[in-house]
């Protein structure tokens, strides 16, 4: 049996501490309030799951969540149980099959870490699958695995008033439950390790917006964000939810039920569920709209990759997390980690295209291994 334990910040001034497991499958931690403080909690959130509590001097609160998870909270400490047990199906559905851990990999783990005093850390779709998110090129679960459906190219969406009437429908339908999405054990474990001063710099290549709930502040998001819309007109920005409220608005009675479930918010439609779809224009200079993130056949920005070849350059060590680097916008800072001879480790499961650059290789979930890690 495994215990697995782990720490991360929650509330300014509040401090997670370990707490023994007395099973062998679960994991907690113990959150001990500043003294005095009576402030609200920040919003806690799990497997779309969110509440607000306020501290009160003994008092005693006690939630039981059919995925799984209890919280309780007596006298200012907080415990959080996730079981693995209580995992949904849509997220078994899209990780794919991996060995127990390896007792020996988790220490050979530990010591890189340990060893490390500017981390820094790239992860991709890997990670995000543990939290309900479909990947694209995951061995038999991922969107490639299992349909012949292949994501929109940005030249078609930039040419085609169709395309993106077609893409905007498909996502305003599958936005709701894309933008639910809550982090997972993971991407606290990074957000923990930011707060110890342990990770340098955490690039992302997803556009799920999953780090920043889980509170990552030296964090750059590689390919963008969908909570983020662009006028590739005028540049103006503005948040996705409101976009979702003006096409509500655009179409009353237009509704379509999704096919089925794609990465970065997608679903599946029929041609003829879209062609009476509205599509909103910009409300500054009436031009077309994109999410803020990169498609298919579309370069990242210089002056970002400038920022994150910068920022690799100042490490002195690379850690992947849940990505195979298929893609060369996130590969290239492998290249320049190797030419700085920098070590680096890859935890995901199936092969990468930098296996042979890794002094260390794990075949893992990212939400079982990361936790079990102390970045101190």
């Amino acid at each position: 049996m495994l215990c697995i334990s782990f720490t991360f910040p929650l509330c300014p001034g509040g401090i997670w501490e370990r707490s023994p497991c007395s099973r062998g499958t679960c994991f907690h931690a113990v959150y001990l309030w500043p003294l005095g403080c009576r402030k609200e909690l920040c919003t806690c959130s799990f497997r779309g799951l969110r509440w607000n509590v306020k501290e009160k001097a003994g008092s005693e609160l006690r939630m039981r969540i059919s995925s799984g998870l209890t919280f309780r909270s007596t006298k200012g400490s907080w415990i959080r149980n996730f079981s693995r047990q209580g995992s949904s199906r849509s997220v078994e559905l899209f990780v794919p099959p991996s060995p127990p851990l390896d007792p020996e990999k988790v220490r050979e783990l530990q010591r890189f870490i340990t060893l490390s005093k500017k981390l820094l850390v790239m992860t991709g779709a890997g990670i995000s699958t543990e939290s309900g998110i479909p990947d694209y090129r995951s061995e038999k679960v991922g969107l490639y695995a299992r349909t012949d459906r292949r994501p929109i190219q940005h030249s078609d969406f930039v040419r085609s008033a169709p395309i993106r009437q077609q893409y905007w429908a498909r996502n305003f339908v599958g936005w709701p439950q894309f933008s639910s999405h809550q982090p997972n054990p993971a991407h606290w474990a990074l957000s923990n390790w930011e707060k110890h001063g342990k990770l340098h710099w955490l690039v992302t290549q997803n556009v799920d917006a999953l780090h920043t709930k889980a509170g990552s502040q030296r964090l750059t998001e590689l390919h963008g964000c969908m909570h983020r819309v662009l006028c590739l007109n005028c540049g103006e920005q503005t948040s996705r939810w409101v976009l979702q409220e003006r096409i509500k608005v655009l179409n009353p009675t237009w509704s379509a039920e999704a096919q089925g479930l794609a990465p970065d918010g997608d679903v599946f439609l029929s041609e003829e569920q879209v062609r009476s779809f509205q599509v909103p224009s910009c409300v500054r200079c009436g031009g077309p709209l994109k999410p803020d993130v990169v498609f298919f056949g579309d370069t990242v920005n210089p002056n970002k990759v400038d920022f994150v070849h910068s920022r690799v350059k100042e490490a002195d060590s690379l850690l992947v997390v849940g990505s195979s680097l298929q893609v060369y916008s996130g590969y290239r800072f492998i290249l320049t980690a190797r030419e700085k001879k920098l070590p680096i480790a890859i935890l995901n499961i199936g092969p990468t295209r930098s296996d042979d650059l890794a002094c260390l290789k794990l075949n893992s979930r990212c939400g079982e291994l990361l936790p079990l890690i102390d970045p101190h």
